[in-house]
């Protein structure tokens, strides 16, 4: 018997969804906006054979910054792991807020592989490229301390968003997000998108690959681009989004934005040093490497 199908443990919600293969990103474990809870109840009720991490699992970027790591993110790392024990097959792309996880490139952390990028097969046969996408940003590439500053920004819209949506809460209105509401009607923002999207898709035509599956721009979509399939998988900070393949090949966006909450209680921070493109202190990599394989 797979051992996945054993009776469910006390305290484990009863499998919702079997899937053949799930990808998720962009879950900024380590950052205040992290769905955490969202994100283990997804986690708890699907069931898959392989689980890609399509990067930004760990937010390196926030945690040089500020160390902010409460039981619900290191619980989502928990789950991750006792997947991979029970038999799933877990592998890790790192993005460029855990990009430190590069380094580990080619190794195994508790049964996850952590891989540069990766061809995946679905069921009915069609081959797609896996990579989290950063690679083709440009600000990212070209000017990564616009990057950072970009990152700094979104925080704030997101703090700006937690006071919104908990004023909203208060109201009985659902979750309300303004970081989605922004790129969808900035001019800049749908430009940026769409320029990511077509070069995701041409690089993927190059490895003669018949789609792609990426993360990074926090948009979830299933799309064509030039005769390539074009699959993004959200995020777990605003989106609450995950991309799945059904047992017959499908693909499938699964969304989980209805179960969006906020902290209520104030976010309490320990500084750990500048922001900037220097490498994790000591420290704090070493926490987050025990996180990865505790």
């Amino acid at each position: 018997m797979d051992l996945d199908e054993q009776p469910t443990p006390a305290g484990d919600a009863p499998v919702s969804l079997d899937v053949r293969t799930v990808w998720i990103s962009d879950l900024h474990l380590g950052t205040p906006g992290c769905q955490a809870k969202a994100l283990l109840d997804f986690l708890r009720t699907t069931r898959c054979q392989t689980l890609y991490l399509v990067g930004d699992i760990i937010d390196g970027w926030q945690l040089r910054r500020s160390w902010y790591w409460p039981q619900s993110h290191n619980d989502v790392v928990q789950k991750l792991l006792r997947k991979a024990r029970k038999g799933t097959r877990v592998v890790f792309v790192p993005g460029n807020h855990d990009e430190f996880a590069r380094r580990y490139v080619t190794h195994n952390f508790g049964g996850v592989d952590v891989v540069e990028d990766c061809m995946h097969v679905t069921a009915d046969g069609r081959r797609l490229w896996v990579t989290h996408g950063d690679l083709f940003d440009g600000v990212i590439q070209c000017a990564k301390w616009l990057a950072y500053a970009g990152d700094q920004a979104y925080e704030f819209t997101l703090k700006v968003n937690r006071w919104f949506n908990h004023v909203r809460a208060s109201m009985g209105l659902p979750y309300w997000s303004l970081s989605r509401f922004l790129k969808h009607k900035v001019k800049r923002a749908v430009s940026y998108v769409a320029e990511f999207e077509t070069a995701v898709a041409r690089e993927a035509k190059k490895r003669g690959a018949h789609g792609v599956v990426c993360g990074h721009i926090h948009h979830a979509e299933i799309r064509e681009i030039d005769g390539v399939l074009y699959c993004n998988d959200g995020d777990w900070v605003e989106s609450l989004t995950a991309l799945v393949e059904h047992h017959d090949g499908r693909l499938e966006i699964i969304d989980r934005s209805a179960q969006a909450v906020q902290p209520v209680q104030p976010v309490v921070t320990v500084p750990t040093g500048p922001v900037g493109p220097q490498p994790l202190p000591v420290p704090v990599m070493q926490k987050a490497e025990a996180a990865l394989t505790t």
